[in-house]
């Protein structure tokens, strides 16, 4: 029995992929943010985004307009609203650093997908 053909994440569509990816960052967020530190949670979260968004993407091409901004929603809200974001701050450098590295990761694994495919 091969669990990756059988798994039911496979056959969710890529905004449910997306928004799911955006709680676990979430998630992830918090749980390293406080023991380690702002910068660290961030720079997790980041990363957790960026390769997400490149394995929705590589295996859903399609979804490559979409999956950035909701799996970055959590990160656009509070660099939006939180206050102590600032616009040369480490942790807006980081959110939209991540941000950028998202969408080109999105793209490269949108590019490959629709190559194998």
């Amino acid at each position: 029995m091969n669990l990756v053909n059988n798994s039911r994440i496979l056959g969710m569509p890529s905004w449910i992929k997306a928004l799911i990816l955006a709680f676990i960052s979430f998630i992830v967020l918090f749980v390293l943010g406080y023991p380690l530190g702002e910068t660290v949670g961030y720079l997790v979260y980041t990363v957790i985004i960026i390769a997400g968004s490149y394995w929705i993407c590589k295996k859903n091409p399609r979804s490559v307009w979409y999956v950035p901004i909701l799996a970055n929603v959590f990160g656009i809200v509070a660099a939006i609203g939180e206050e102590n974001f600032y616009w040369i701050s480490s942790l807006m450098i980081i959110l939209c650093g991540g941000f950028i590295l998202s969408i080109l990761a999105s793209i490269l694994g949108s590019r490959i997908g629709a190559r194998h495919r």
